[in-house]
């Protein structure tokens, strides 16, 4: 394999799998020695790519600048489009203003084919109302997650009885028709997802569970695999 080739099929990795990426297991996605490994890694680093990690650590790509905008196919640039305007329709003010300056960004460096395939592309959104009522408490919920820091919540549930809770925020999770937040929940010492509108008070109290909550995050994820192997299992009997 050429060495540009593989450098590309190495940065693919990256932007591809779950981060961080042990050495082990690029070289593994890449077929090449760890000692290649290693000098295309700082290859890439030499080249602007923000590498964070190291040897026994495991590495994560943060900014890539090999893979300018302009090489995205058409099919790839609706996607993008369609995404970027599902967000802003989706009731999230700051995320609608996200969305729309990353558009802009992105339109500014494409070449003229592909802008005008970004600026008049087929996929469209309509939702004549948003989505979600963000309410007042989602920027703390969201900087909280952000920083890896507990919450202390005024919630109610489906029968209005109300609680008050100490809470690990791990994601905010945009469900069909209304917006929780997944949570370690301190108090019944387990995974919970806690609905936004019911929360009448947040506030963060600036203890950190750094750096558990990727950790975390993927527990969640293995125990929900695991449930719905279960009920898949349970069903076929």
């Amino acid at each position: 394999m050429a060495r540009a080739d593989r450098l590309f099929r190495l940065l693919q990795a990256m932007r591809m799998l779950p981060a961080p990426l042990t050495a082990a297991r690029l070289a593994e996605e890449t077929g090449v020695s760890l000692r290649s490994l290693y000098r295309d890694i700082d290859s890439l680093r030499a080249a602007g790519a923000r590498i964070e990690g190291e040897r026994g650590y495991g590495y994560r790509l943060v900014e890539d600048y090999a893979l300018p905008p302009q090489t995205f196919d058409r099919l790839e640039i609706e996607a993008l489009a369609l995404g970027l305007a599902e967000v802003r329709q989706m009731g999230d003010p700051a995320l609608a203003m996200a969305a729309a300056s990353v558009l802009a960004k992105v339109t500014a460096t494409l070449p003229d084919d592909r802008e005008q395939y970004l600026v008049h592309a087929v996929s469209r959104v309509y939702r004549p109302d948003g989505r979600y009522s963000p309410g007042p408490h989602l920027a703390t919920i969201r900087e909280a997650c952000w920083r890896e820091q507990a919450i202390r919540i005024r919630y109610a549930d489906r029968d209005g009885a109300a609680t008050e809770r100490s809470i690990l925020p791990l994601a905010i999770v945009y469900a069909d028709h209304s917006l929780a937040v997944l949570a370690w929940c301190l108090l019944r010492q387990g995974f919970r997802i806690f609905r936004i509108e019911r929360m009448s008070e947040v506030e963060a109290t600036g203890e950190s569970f750094r750096p558990r909550r990727a950790a975390m995050l993927r527990d969640y994820l293995a125990e929900l695999d695991r449930r719905t192997a279960q009920a898949a299992a349970s069903s076929s009997r």
